[in-house]
């Protein structure tokens, strides 16, 4: 059983205008304020507190109440190849069935409470004629979103030399160095430097034997 709900929650919904008599119909289209956390954490998501638009059907039935909806809203997040921010529309359809916690599969009055805890953990049930569409509506957005949202389908993403972001530049690169020509060319350098060295060093030994002549 749900905890006790608070009618004031905007997205906790009264059923006694619908009543129980199967076949009535109720249709709403709030606008409420996102929760937190309504979304994939730290990808994309909807904002705390950004409007989301809800269209719901309340159908009335044996056994309960069978909420049909649709929400919108404008999901942001980051590109994960180039990490820029990005917004997106979101739309997320869901179902969901929330049940008369005093009927059974077919709709009829328990006559004792059901003893099966598990049966019990996955339903969502009507309280006191009021229903919590918070964790349905949580579900359907996270279904909805992209797990892995880019800027466009065709994003370069970054540079893995310097972190560039490619679509800013798309003719940047870097001259490649083959490693087996680096260390040659370390290497002639070497012998360049030992070169001139030598040739130092012959020049500081002229250098003397020509003062010695003139001595």
């Amino acid at each position: 059983m749900n905890a006790r709900l608070d009618h004031r929650n905007p997205l906790v919904f009264d059923t006694h205008e619908l009543g129980r008599r199967p076949g009535a119909l109720q249709r709403l289209t709030p606008e409420i304020d996102a929760p937190g956390d309504f979304g994939l954490q730290g990808v994309i998501g909807v904002p705390e507190g950004a409007p989301v638009k809800l269209r719901l059907r309340l159908e009335s039935v044996m056994e309960g109440v069978l909420v049909t909806g649709t929400a919108r809203a404008l999901a942001k997040g980051e590109c994960v190849r180039c990490l820029e921010p990005i917004e997106q529309p979101l739309e997320a359809d869901f179902q969901e069935m929330f049940s008369y916690p005093d009927a059974d599969d077919r709709g009829r009055v328990k006559a004792e409470p059901a003893d099966d805890a598990e049966d019990d953990e996955d339903t969502l049930f009507i309280e006191d004629g009021l229903f919590d569409l918070e964790p349905v509506l949580r579900d359907a957005v996270v279904l909805a979103l992209p797990m892995q949202p880019v800027c466009q389908d065709d994003c370069p993403g970054l540079c893995s030399e310097c972190g560039a972001r490619l679509a800013d530049d798309p003719d940047h690169h870097h001259e490649a160095v083959d490693i087996r020509w680096a260390a040659l060319q370390g290497l002639a350098g070497s012998l360049e430097d030992g070169e001139k060295d030598e040739l130092s060093g012959e020049a500081h030994t002229s250098e003397r034997a020509a003062e010695k002549q003139e001595k």
